[in-house]
C-alpha cells in the first residue's frame, strides 16, 4: 500500500483528501512539522509528499530542495498561493507538480496517482526492458537508472529522467510541450509551458557544458524540443 504524506499547514486538505485516498486503497500520513516529515522520508514510510509552500516552521522552498537532494520521493505542492513566480520557484526547487488550492479533489487525486505510477515505474524497471541509450557522450542506462555525460555521472529527478529518456529514445524527433507533458504526466496538458520549461532548463544545466549553447537538448523554436 502506498502512503501519502500530507504536510499542509494552511489548506486543511487532509480531511478532504482522506476519504478519496482510502477509497483508492492508499494510506495517509500526517506530519505536523518538518522534523516529522524528515522522519517519515528517512524511514521510507511515505511514497509521495503533499506539502504547502508556506510553512510555519521553515522555508518551504529550501525544504523541497533538501528533500529532493536526499530522495527521489515525488513531491506535489498544494498551496493557496497561485502566483506563477512561486510555482516556478517550487518546480525549480525540485517539486514534481504544483496545484493551487482550493481545487477539485478528484483532480488532485488524479495527479497523485499519476506521480505514484511514474515513481513505481522508475523503481521497478525489470531486466527484460533494460536498455542503454547513447547520443554521442550522453548515456542513459535504464537498468541502473543512471545518466552520464562524457563519463561524468549526472543526477536527475525522476521527472527529469523521464523527460530526457523520452527525447533520447526518439532521437531527432521534435516533441511539443503538450506532447512531453501528456507523455510524462499521463494527463491532458493545460498551461504546461512553465512546468516543462523549468524541467528542461534543469536538465540542460546538468547535462550541458554550456546550457546557453546546448549540444544535446535543443529547442526548435515555435515547435518544441529534441535531442540530437
Amino acid at each position: 500500500m502506498s502512503n501519502i504524506l500530507v504536510f499542509n499547514n494552511n489548506t486543511g486538505v487532509a480531511d478532504v483528501i482522506r476519504p478519496l485516498l482510502t477509497t483508492e486503497g492508499y494510506g495517509m500520513l500526517e506530519a505536523g512539522s518538518l522534523q516529522q516529515v524528515w522522519q517519515y522520508v528517512r524511514e521510507g514510510k511515505a511514497q509521495l509528499l503533499l506539502t504547502d509552500i508556506e510553512l510555519a516552521d521553515g522555508d518551504g522552498l529550501e525544504a523541497i530542495r533538501e528533500i529532493r537532494a536526499a530522495s527521489s520521493l515525488p513531491i506535489i505542492v498544494l498551496s493557496m498561493n497561485g502566483q506563477e513566480l512561486i510555482k516556478i520557484q517550487a518546480l525549480e526547487a525540485g517539486a514534481d507538480d504544483y496545484v493551487t488550492y482550493p481545487c477539485n479533489p478528484l483532480e488532485l487525486l488524479a495527479r497523485i496517482k499519476s506521480q505514484l505510477r511514474r515513481y513505481t515505474q522508475l523503481s521497478n524497471l525489470s531486466d527484460n526492458i533494460a536498455h542503454i541509450y547513447r547520443v554521442n557522450g550522453l548515456v542513459i542506462d535504464d537498468e541502473k537508472r543512471s545518466v552520464s555525460v562524457e563519463g561524468r555521472e549526472v543526477r536527475l529527478t525522476p521527472i527529469e529522467y523521464k523527460i530526457l529518456r523520452l527525447l533520447v529514445q526518439e532521437k531527432g524527433r521534435v516533441f511539443s510541450i503538450d506532447q512531453i507533458y501528456e507523455s510524462i504526466w499521463n494527463m491532458k496538458a493545460i498551461g504546461a509551458d512553465n512546468t516543462i520549461a523549468v524541467h528542461i532548463r534543469h536538465i540542460r544545466e546538468k547535462i550541458e557544458t554550456n546550457p546557453g549553447q546546448p549540444q544535446y537538448l535543443k529547442v526548435v523554436w515555435g515547435t518544441g524540443y529534441k535531442v540530437g
